[in-house]
């Protein structure tokens, strides 16, 4: 029987998609065990702490394995599929690993070893075994018997059994959703007491060892109450794990709220004008095809409010204590998504024409919501808008995105009365708030900066005039 040899399998590992990652989800796999896969063919989708990204394969041949299922979470660097890059076909019924049912009817039942539970594991047909894994129990009593055993050949008195061997020598052995599982609940492995199959540590084992020990009944005095267990109406209650873009974006706003000291300005402005220029320009020709709103005007008229004053588009350096202050605006758009919210932004902002902008925010507003923003376009970001407005809010206080001095919330655009030419008129009006850095952004340069933007919505033939 020829089987395949390990030479031509190709073990391919969970690359680091982003920068610094250390884990990504296996969202979907596309593929299974006996599929051909070419150079480049997508194999699977993984999320990480910033995006779902698809995975290309790097190589031609047949699936061997997937060494994960759907929903698991990998360290980078861990090998996910193997691929037998032979340019033989998918294996042969007979070459899979043999099965207890398959053994020779002379030959004696075997213990079965540990049983694959994952997609695409299977029994090693090998004969290289693992030695059997000895429990406490079994460690004390061969102890204490040779102890038991040395001691009496000497005619001396037994001794008290010798302590458990520690288990911390090796590796406990848990299947990944196992060790996933333990992580969540804080619970140490080398800890926990295996009652599966050859030691293997099971869900069970290690729900047992995260539940809470019972104190012993008291003996005479008495004692403090114990502490309530926290119950949960399952019935009326959703709980969902922090995780992916939802968790590093929670770690994201608490380390900026509590690192960066942070102002935030409003102003409430009569932007009248400006939406009639967004009318006109949907007219125009040279905007058919593209997506005109406020957003793009909003933005036009904060890069020319940095290019006026370019010391808001600056970063803290807290390593070597300097302000970094960016010749680019790299401008960020906050985007709600079903993964949660995603900042991607545009590259090199401050140099694009009107038209150019307007197609660069609809690609990046689009592509966020199809939930296909890659890591790449989510950083280096340096200033970031954030439209509440679309969502009836008036304004808000907007939390810095890491790495950056400011970031200007948008409100809704309503119909209110306002005084115009001396008389109370019926008027479009919004509210601008900007949140900055009070380490490199004083209330001054803030302000002008805010009031800016807000004189050139009021006002949008200024982008021409201070352009």
């Amino acid at each position: 029987m020829t089987t395949m040899t390990e030479a031509s399998v190709r073990e391919f590992k969970m690359p680091d998609v982003g920068e610094g990652l250390t884990e990504a989800e296996i969202l979907k796999w596309y593929v299974q065990p006996g599929d051909k896969v070419t150079d480049g063919q997508v194999v699977c989708e993984v999320e990480t702490a910033k995006a779902a990204v698809e995975l290309p394969i790097p190589y031609d041949g047949v699936v061997r394995a997937l060494h994960f299922p759907e929903g698991t979470t990998v360290d980078v660097g861990t090998s996910i599929i193997a691929v037998d890059v032979s340019g033989g076909a998918a294996p042969a019924p007979e070459a899979a690993p043999a099965r207890p049912e398959a053994q020779p009817a002379a030959e004696e039942p075997k213990p079965e070893g540990r049983q694959p539970v994952l997609v695409g594991y299977g029994v090693a047909t090998t004969s290289t075994k693992r030695r059997p894994r000895k429990g406490p129990e079994v460690q004390v009593e061969q102890a204490s018997a040779a102890i038991q055993s040395e001691l009496n050949g000497h005619g001396a008195a037994p001794a008290a059994p010798a302590a458990p061997a520690a288990r911390t020598a090796e590796r406990p052995l848990a299947k990944p959703p196992v060790r996933k599982l333990a992580k969540d609940l804080g619970v140490d492995l080398t800890t926990v007491t295996p009652t599966g199959p050859d030691g293997v540590i099971t869900r069970e084992d290690v729900h047992a060892a995260a539940a809470p020990q019972q104190a012993p009944e008291p003996v005479a005095a008495p004692v403090a109450a114990p502490v309530p267990v926290p119950t949960y109406d399952t019935a009326r209650e959703t709980r969902t794990p922090v995780k992916g873009v939802r968790k590093a974006t929670a770690a994201a706003m608490v380390g900026s709220a509590f690192t960066a000291p942070h102002v935030t300005e409003f102003v409430t402005v009569d932007v009248t004008r400006t939406m009639k220029l967004v009318e006109e320009l949907k007219q125009d020709k040279e905007f058919t095809g593209l997506r005109v709103n406020p957003l793009l005007l909003i933005a036009k008229a904060l890069l020319v409010a940095i290019r006026r004053n370019p010391d808001i588009n600056a970063a803290w350096d807290e390593a070597n204590q300097e302000i970094v202050v960016k010749h680019y605006v790299n401008l960020g758009i906050a985007a709600a998504t079903p993964r949660g919210l995603l900042v991607p932004n545009i590259k090199d902002a401050q140099a694009k024409t009107l038209p150019q902008l307007a197609e660069s925010l609809g690609e990046l507003v689009s592509t966020a919501r199809e939930g296909k923003t890659s890591p790449a376009a989510m950083q280096g970001g340096t200033v970031t808008i954030t439209n509440v407005g679309v969502f009836g809010v008036d304004t808000g206080t907007p939390i810095l995105n890491p790495g950056e001095s400011a970031i200007l919330a948008v409100g809704a655009i309503k119909l209110q009365p306002w005084v115009h030419k001396g008389k109370v008129k019926p008027r479009q009006v919004t509210t601008l708030a900007l949140s900055f850095d009070h380490r490199l952004v004083d209330g001054e340069l803030g302000s002008r900066v805010l009031a800016d933007i807000a004189a050139i919505l009021e006002q949008p033939k200024r982008l021409l005039t201070w352009a």
